[in-house]
């Protein structure tokens, strides 16, 4: 028993020294694309730093281009966020964060005139000892502002799921209570029985 144990606790401990801590992983993921009347709606916006040890610079622009217009800078973070002389003055609010991977605007009480294209530009220029090599990235956001919000095909799927497995988990409980009742009263029956003759 002893020589188990010390196994174990052998085994645990190089399991323990061998597991890392672990970090935040950056994920680069899509924006939504449509948008509600009156509303706020985050435009994502996230370029991952491949190497989080090297130093960089990080400058980001937000373009706004209406429909077959040129695209007019509302957003702009370089030292710090800065919103830009547009229409969207006092509607845009930075959610990026401190590492500068997360890049994201919000825009508060979305209008129908707010539909179009988005970019997300990212410039990125790296410190080493004699070299700085830089990076631009552009994602392009197309936002189409409805009235009303559409329902997701795939939350109603999921919602008559939902309710059907219940309606089956109630009556799989229910012929259980009943098939458990039965045993009951029949080992009950038996024992008085069983009482009577003896």
């Amino acid at each position: 028993m002893r020589t188990f144990t010390r196994a174990l606790v052998l085994t645990l401990s190089l399991l323990l020294l061998s597991v890392r801590v672990s970090q935040p992983v950056c994920v680069e993921g899509l924006s939504d694309t449509e948008a509600v009347l009156g509303k706020p709606m985050k435009l994502t916006c996230i370029s991952c730093l491949k190497r989080e040890d090297i130093k960089s610079v990080t400058r980001v622009t937000w373009y706004y281009q209406p429909r077959h217009d040129q695209s007019v800078p509302i957003y702009e973070y370089a030292d710090g966020p800065r919103e830009l002389e547009s229409w969207f003055k006092g509607r845009l609010q930075w959610l990026g964060s401190k590492d500068l991977q997360d890049l994201s605007l919000r825009i508060t009480n979305v209008t129908l005139n707010d539909s179009g294209s988005y970019v997300c530009e990212v410039f990125r220029q790296f410190e080493f000892d004699f070299f700085t090599p830089s990076t631009e990235n552009r994602r392009v956001i197309p936002l189409v502002v409805k009235k009303t919000a559409t329902r997701d095909p795939t939350a109603l799927y999921s919602e008559v799921m939902m309710y059907l497995l219940l309606i089956f988990l109630t009556l799989w409980l229910l012929v259980e209570m009943v098939y458990c009742y039965r045993k009951i009263s029949k080992t009950d029956e038996a024992q008085a029985q069983d009482a009577v003759y003896s």
